[in-house]
């Protein structure tokens, strides 16, 4: 069954998108509610993220995906490499 314009724009009136409510961290950053701060880590008051570490493990990862492209970039040099000398 078809639905009038009004019942469509009623149904579509819960489809608006809402910005996220924002609070001011200790450190003055602004944090969503009811999470931890990305800038400090704190929650109520709270350390609960180790910011150094967090930081530290991401720049390792970073390192080691880059290792991961470069050396596959190799193995497909290699690749092509042999088979042209194939062919």
């Amino acid at each position: 069954m078809r639905a009038t314009r009004a019942h469509r724009n009623n149904r579509r009136s819960h489809h608006a998108l809402v910005a996220p409510t924002l609070a001011k961290c200790e450190c003055g950053a602004l944090a969503r509610r009811h999470q931890a701060c990305a800038q400090c880590g704190k929650y109520r008051g709270r350390q609960v993220i180790d910011i150094v570490a967090r930081a530290e493990r991401l720049s390792a990862r970073s390192k080691r995906k880059a290792k991961e492209v470069r050396e596959s970039g190799k193995a497909e040099k290699k690749a092509e490499a042999a088979a042209k000398k194939s062919a």
